[in-house]
């Protein structure tokens, strides 16, 4: 019998990882905030992992007059927050620290056995033996919170509990709300303390609870002052609240009622802490929670319609505006006034949104053959390649002509020189100015003078360019369909130069001298010589005989003697010959013609590829890594 083993879900290790790659990703093509909250999120829990996680970080956070502090002070077992009627009371977060288990030694965090921290963070006189644990000042220190008190009594169910007292979230001092958003982006377990007149407040739901809802499983919401409710109006209360908690997306937070006054509840808040603190794994749960908000952020992001954000220039680098927040997430999460990052991913993060899937396919095979035909026309390759065939001709018949009229052929320019293809590049960059090649044969290639593309010719390059990114962006979400289209002209401008380049050095292969030209030219001069000495051979008879001298015998061939044969012989060879050189040199011409053509066509889609398409298909695997580091970060 097979047995079917439930497939194992990522680490956090693993999570942590595809969020800072999919950060990586996503720089340049995302709104700066959503990269930088993701790298925040991710240091942030490095942090955290770095410090103890034998400690559980508790935060009561609450509004004014919910009695957070009142139940502060009954948790703690001492009048540690001040109480009053004064509002706001609290204006600093304190802390409540329980012995954690461990008092052998130092710890992993390099605290001594009294609990000072060895790099000299804690500066309290409350902090030298007070009971705080090794590892809580290094904590305490991460989370700014200066303020420590130890337990009024040991309780071996709090060991390793950091109970903290926030200051309002609705507090009329924007220091005291900015506290409350920094602290709750930091502790391990939230303790929500509503009071029966507020608990519907809508700036709590919309402000915290709503934008936390990935973070129910590290979240406590306590009913206090339940003592000024009958009963039946405490339950109505307690089923309305759960019914606000579900719209908000926490149906399984716990929701316990109690009153700090009377002790009603606080047996069942004690035990809630005492099971969290045991278990040691709010502090994973909460950063996991972060992981996956963060995701759900970037994942926000991508589905959004909008160009590239912040980009100012080629594609791929983020522009003066992502930059600062890009490169400095800490700034950016704790500058003044700014959203946190948690929170502001909660607010706009749509967990729902999924991320489509790449077009399928090779974009080169796909759009690659029409971005070479209207590269070929705008670099003028026909007219190279009539070119070609007509300048194979003209050497040809420089090479193999007869030799008393191939000299005029020479008078003529050359159909390849003319446009600069197998000549020396002028200097300082040729005709139109660029670069030098050295083609296959050692030969220097510079610019052609192949005339420039007219505004037909460049409009059909850009309609195929854009043709590919637009295809190739099919399907893709906004931010992303963008980078593919940037990513497909990004090099545009340089792309004439090159194509004109790849057109002289393929076109100068075809100035190469095929061996048969040697040998028929070597005929040809046999031939002439041949024709010469007869020539010289007459002349020397008609001398003699001019001179009344005596005849030599003249050898014959049949009747017509041989002096007459070579002449004559001799001219008529040189021009059949000639004739069949011409006519070979234009079937080799056209042959000629055909091979540059093909090799015409595939050095441009090479260059086509490396200037257009290879970046499209770089963006698309961009894109395809983003998603899958997404989807793991949000498993």
């Amino acid at each position: 019998m097979k047995l079917l083993r439930r497939k194992e879900e990522p680490s956090l290790d693993s999570r942590l990882e595809a969020l800072a790659e999919a950060a990586t990703l996503a720089e340049g093509r995302l709104p700066g905030e959503a990269v930088a909250g993701a790298r925040a999120v991710a240091e942030r829990a490095g942090a955290r992992r770095s410090l103890s996680v034998e400690h559980t970080v508790a935060a009561l956070a609450g509004a004014t007059g919910s009695g957070k502090s009142s139940l502060f002070n009954a948790l703690a077992g001492a009048d540690v927050a001040a109480v009053g009627v004064t509002r706001p009371t609290t204006s600093a977060a304190q802390a409540v620290v329980w012995d954690g288990p461990d008092k052998d030694g130092p710890d992993k965090d390099g605290a001594d056995k009294d609990g000072a921290n060895k790099d000299g963070a804690n500066k309290d006189d409350a902090d030298k033996d007070d009971g705080t644990g090794r590892g809580a000042g290094p904590l305490l220190d991460w989370l700014d919170v200066f303020g420590r008190h130890p337990a009024a009594g040991a309780s071996p169910d709090f060991s390793g509990l950091i109970l903290l007292d926030l200051p309002d979230h609705d507090s009329i001092q924007l220091a005291h709300r900015l506290e409350v958003d920094r602290l709750v982006e930091l502790v391990d377990l939230l303790v929500w303390v509503l009071d029966p007149q507020k608990y519907a407040d809508a700036a709590l739901h919309e402000r915290y609870l709503r934008p936390l809802a990935a973070h129910r499983d590290v979240m406590v919401v306590v009913l206090n002052q339940v003592d000024r409710l009958p009963p039946a109006a405490v339950d109505r209360c307690l089923r309305d609240l759960r019914r606000l908690l579900g719209e908000d997306g926490l149906h399984d937070v716990p929701v316990l009622a109690t009153s700090a006054r009377t002790g009603t509840g606080l047996d069942d808040v004690r035990s809630l802490l005492a099971g969290r603190v045991s278990d040691r794994r709010s502090w994973s749960a909460r950063l996991s929670a972060d992981v996956t908000t963060a995701a759900d952020l970037l994942a926000t992001a991508s589905t959004r319609s909008g160009g590239l954000a912040g980009t100012a220039g080629d594609h791929g680098h983020p522009g003066d505006g992502a930059s600062a927040a890009t490169r400095d997430p800490s700034r950016a999460s704790r500058a003044q006034g700014a959203e946190t990052p948690v929170l502001e991913a909660g607010r706009e993060a749509v967990r729902a949104a999924e991320l489509p899937e790449a077009g399928a396919g090779d974009v080169a095979a796909r759009l690659g053959w029409r971005l070479t035909v209207a590269l070929e026309q705008a670099a003028g390759v026909p007219l190279v390649l009539e070119a070609v065939a007509k300048g194979h001709r003209h050497r040809a018949v420089v090479a193999t002509g007869w030799p008393v009229t191939r000299w005029v052929r020479r008078l003529r320019p050359d159909p390849l020189r003319r446009l600069r293809i197998g000549a020396a590049p002028l200097p300082a960059g040729g005709v139109r100015g660029g670069p030098v090649t050295s083609g296959d044969d050692g030969q220097v290639v510079g610019r052609t003078s192949v005339p420039a593309a007219s505004a037909v010719q460049q409009a059909q390059v850009d309609t195929a360019i854009r043709d590919v990114g637009d295809v190739a962006a099919s399907g893709l979400p906004g931010p992303w369909a963008a980078a593919v289209r940037q990513a497909a002209r990004a090099r545009s401008r340089e792309l004439a130069d090159a194509v004109d380049r790849t057109v002289g050095v393929i076109s100068s292969r075809a100035t190469r001298r095929p061996r048969w030209w040697k040998a028929v030219g070597g005929l040809q001069w046999l031939i002439f010589a041949a024709m010469v000495a007869g020539a010289v051979w007459l002349g020397a008879l008609f001398g003699l005989d001019y001179l009344q001298l005596p005849e030599p015998p003249v050898p014959t061939l049949g009747e017509v003697p041989w002096p007459t044969v070579l002449l004559v012989g001799g001219a008529l060879a040189g021009v059949v010959v000639a004739l069949l050189a011409r006519l070979a040199a234009w079937v080799g011409g056209r042959r000629r013609a055909r091979r540059t053509a093909r090799a015409l066509r595939a050095a441009i889609g090479e260059v086509g590829a490396a200037y257009v398409l290879q970046p499209v298909e770089a963006e698309l695997d961009r894109y395809a890594r983003f998603r899958a580091a997404v989807e793991r970060a949000r498993a």
